[in-house]
Order: C-alpha cells, then sequence, then structure tokens
C-alpha cells in the first residue's frame, strides 16, 4: 500500500526545530517517498519565537521547486501546528489563523507535561468557529493519562492524531502504552510521522509503519494512513465528525 499522506512533518528547513537545511528536507522527502508517502502538510510550530507564516509559505514554495528539481514526487499542502492557547482561539477564523488545507480543520498541540483541565470548554469554542481540532500525539501528553480523557475528547467534537513512532517506544514507555490502548480503542483519526530530521528516518519510520499495520489491520492501517488524511487535507469530513 502507498499514497501515504503525512498531516504532521517538520520537513521545511530553517523555520522552526525540524529539517535545518534543505539538503536535509530533500533527505527526508526521499525516505518518506521510499517507504510509500505521495503528501506530506508540513506542519512548522505556530510559535512567536519560530518564522512567520509569510516565511514559510515562501519555505514551502521553495522546497516544492527542489522536489521538483529532484524529482522527488512528493506533494506539498499548507498546515501548522498550532498551541492551543488564548492566542489561537482569538486567531481562528481570521486572516493570521494557521489551518489545515482550506482551513476545516486544525492541528493543535497540548502541553507534555501540564494539565488542561478546561480541555473539554477549549474543544467547545474551537468549534463554534467552524473548526474541527486534530490533536497533536495525545499518546504523549499528561492530560491524556487521566483515564478516559482521550475519548472525551473525542465526544467533544476533537480528532486525534497518532504518533506512529510511540507505538514502537520511540517517547518512552507511558506514550508506547497510551497510543497501543487509543489505538485499540479506535480513538485515532488519522496517524502521522511527526519526523523532525533525518538522521534514522527510514529505520524508525519504517518499524512504526509496519507496527500499525499489524496492530490495526489493514483496513484501518489505510483509514488512518491515507484515506482519513487525504480528507482532512482537502477540508472533507469523515464519518466520524460529530456534524
Amino acid at each position: 500500500m502507498s499514497g501515504f499522506v503525512d498531516l504532521h512533518c517538520h520537513l521545511l528547513p530553517g523555520v522552526d526545530d525540524g529539517a535545518r537545511t534543505l539538503e536535509d528536507a530533500l533527505e527526508m522527502a526521499r525516505a518518506l517517498v521510499d517507504l510509500g508517502f505521495s503528501t506530506v502538510a508540513p506542519s512548522p510550530h505556530a510559535r512567536p519565537e519560530y518564522a512567520p507564516v509569510d516565511v514559510v509559505d515562501a519555505k514551502r514554495e521553495e522546497l516544492t521547486a527542489a522536489l521538483d528539481r529532484e524529482r522527488i514526487p512528493l506533494t506539498l499542502g499548507r498546515n501548522a501546528e498550532n498551541v492551543l492557547d488564548d492566542a489561537f482561539l482569538r486567531g481562528l477564523s481570521t486572516p493570521s489563523s494557521r489551518t489545515l488545507g482550506p482551513g476545516r480543520y486544525a492541528l493543535v498541540e497540548l502541553p507534555y507535561t501540564a494539565p488542561v483541565p478546561a480541555l473539554p470548554d477549549i474543544l467547545f469554542r474551537i468549534r463554534t468557529k467552524g473548526v474541527v481540532p486534530l490533536i497533536a500525539h495525545p499518546e504523549r501528553c499528561l492530560e491524556f493519562e487521566r483515564k478516559g480523557r482521550a475519548a472525551e475528547a473525542v465526544r467533544a467534537g476533537a480528532l486525534l492524531q497518532l504518533d506512529m513512532g510511540a507505538l514502537i517506544g520511540r517517547y518512552g514507555p507511558t506514550p508506547k502504552k497510551l497510543s497501543r490502548a487509543f489505538l485499540d480503542e479506535g480513538l485515532y483519526a488519522v496517524a502521522a510521522t511527526d519526523l523532525h530530521a533525518p538522521v534514522g528516518a527510514r529505520d524508525w519510520v519504517g518499524r512504526s509503519l509496519t507496527e500499525l499495520r499489524g496492530r490495526a489491520g489493514e483496513q484501518a492501517f489505510g483509514r488512518l494512513m491515507r484515506d482519513n488524511p487525504s480528507r482532512l487535507l482537502a477540508g472533507e469530513s469523515l464519518e466520524s465528525d460529530p456534524d
């Protein structure tokens, strides 16, 4: 199976803590293509300390041109990894918002080590803006160590994104345990790499794909890696959307 779509990947060079150089980005792109990916929506961190949106857009155009020159068959989409805070909420539905594709969905991250007791209210406020939050790597966030919290977030209208490296223990035992539990419960809408660098990418992403396919089964694997992320990037609804 190929045609995979990655909605969480730090591929753009020199804009955040991901690829440092154009050659890094091209090496990462080659690895992803070799592993079956055809589309990536690079998701640079939308934080004040990193590149603003105009620089990100220019870098995406530059990388697209470089991929064409190098004959690397990888299509790039619009995306960002947003911090789930008041600034993000204020910017939603304005020209400053940094959403996925045409803007129906937005990739958001929670703190790794701090609780977010107001999460259901925050998710509701995002939904009232006409945007569906796609929560990045919940298995790596303290908030989702609370029993039933991930399922509660899904019921509140969020979608969850599996960081596939968690399945093979890349982030330690707790994310590994949670990722496998959430996968077994059918809570994830998409799986993604959260790739930051080329070193070892072919190995660990390849092993993660194999683990995901084995644990989820072929049908769910295709849904998580290709069908659902394609629909989100196009701004289309999923069957699991509460709308």
